[in-house]
């Protein structure tokens, strides 16, 4: 019998596994510690990755650092690695295969999946991708599980030539996709992207494909220089409170056609409101946990007809459109990561995305 209570025959491995890991264990409120835990067990249909790459998302700040879920848990879920044990039936995967892998997947049959509210499947609410605890990712682990349905339909096998911290963007570059998808970006149309961190920068490259005039703004001058490099046409200063008139300038009076927000504060929503157009659309990226509050004009909505909208997590019905972006190299992805952690290191990693600094941008966790 192997480790899993499933007959030798049954489950294939790429040599020894070990029966323990390191892995960056959240344990309390902005605390994550590396701890030695087990490796998740593999069961039928089931695929064992062994982490080479994981970014670290705003998602996990949030949770980290305002406790927005319970410890102990392992994050990390913009991961990347090679398939090392495969539970039986499993067909589509052998050992060796250098993936990613998705951690939310839909039914696909739901009244929410019929609507395209992927997001809002019981199933997808269901994490399948786990490195132990309560699953919730596991990316910060040295080997995560997939579970059956992600092992079908949530990874996706890398080309030689696409590294696996090139890889660690598929997942949400997918979100930036689907949320841009929302906002109905068309080329020609005037966006303003608001905050030119990791996550606006990502919008802004996606927007720049579709042949959006872009504007960005930011606090910080080089995160204001780097949208530049990347695709923005200007950048500006929201601080000096002159950004409304800045962009109404330049498109004869009326504003812009669309607003990125890619800021989780409250007035940046009520600013993104008075800078897009009557009939504009204002597209809430970042402003996804369940204590902020905001505030608006009606009229903004009730008489100018401006619509707000949120998008939520990735969508498997574009997953193939959206990695090719980055497996055919179509988004300069790489151009945004400033930092590398190893596992050990974790808590400064975290840190600094937690606090960033004029330097820092997208940072990784490598296992190494």
């Amino acid at each position: 019998m192997s480790r899993t209570g499933t007959t030798l025959e049954a489950v294939k491995t790429l040599g020894p596994i070990p029966k323990t890991m390191r892995a960056g264990v959240y344990r309390e409120k902005g605390i994550v510690r590396v701890e030695e835990v087990p490796v998740p067990e593999v069961a039928d249909g089931e695929v064992l990755i062994k982490v080479a790459a994981c970014g670290i998302c705003g998602t996990d700040i949030k949770k980290i650092y305002h406790a927005y879920v319970p410890p102990p848990q392992i994050l990390g879920h913009e991961i990347a690695g090679t398939v090392v044990t495969t539970g039986r039936g499993v067909t589509k995967w052998k050992l060796g295969d250098r993936v990613m892998s998705f951690h939310h997947i839909p039914c696909e049959k739901c009244f929410y999946c019929e609507r395209r509210l992927f997001s809002q499947c019981k199933q997808y609410k269901t994490t399948g991708l786990t490195a132990g605890f309560t699953p919730n990712g596991g990316g910060f682990a040295e080997y995560v599980k997939a579970m059956s349905w992600v092992a079908d339909r949530g990874v996706i096998k890398l080309p030689d030539n696409v590294s696996f911290e090139e890889a660690t963007f598929l997942e949400p570059i997918n979100t930036i996709l689907k949320a841009v998808q929302k906002a109905r970006i068309a080329k020609g149309e005037t966006v303003l992207v608001a905050g030119c961190g990791p996550i606006g920068l990502q919008l802004l490259m996606v927007t720049n494909l579709i042949g959006a005039r872009i504007y960005s703004s930011d606090p910080m001058p080089e995160r204001r220089a780097k949208s530049l490099m990347l695709g923005a046409v200007e950048s500006f200063d929201p601080t000096n409170d002159k950004l409304v008139t800045e962009v109404k300038t330049r498109t004869e009076g009326r504003g812009a056609d669309a607003v990125l927000v890619a800021v989780a504060h409250p007035a940046v929503v009520e600013e993104a409101l008075a800078v897009a157009r009557p009939g504009g659309r204002v597209l809430l990226f970042a402003a996804n946990d369940p204590v902020t509050r905001i505030g608006f004009p009606a009229s903004a909505v009730g008489i100018d007809e401006k619509e707000i909208l949120g998008s939520y997590s990735a969508a498997v019905d574009i997953q193939e459109e959206a990695a090719a972006l980055v497996l055919q190299k179509k988004l300069p992805v790489m151009e945004i990561v400033t930092h590398r952690f190893p596992l050990a290191r974790i808590q400064e990693g975290l840190e600094l995305a937690a606090n960033p600094t004029s330097e820092s941008l997208k940072v990784l966790i490598t296992h190494r």
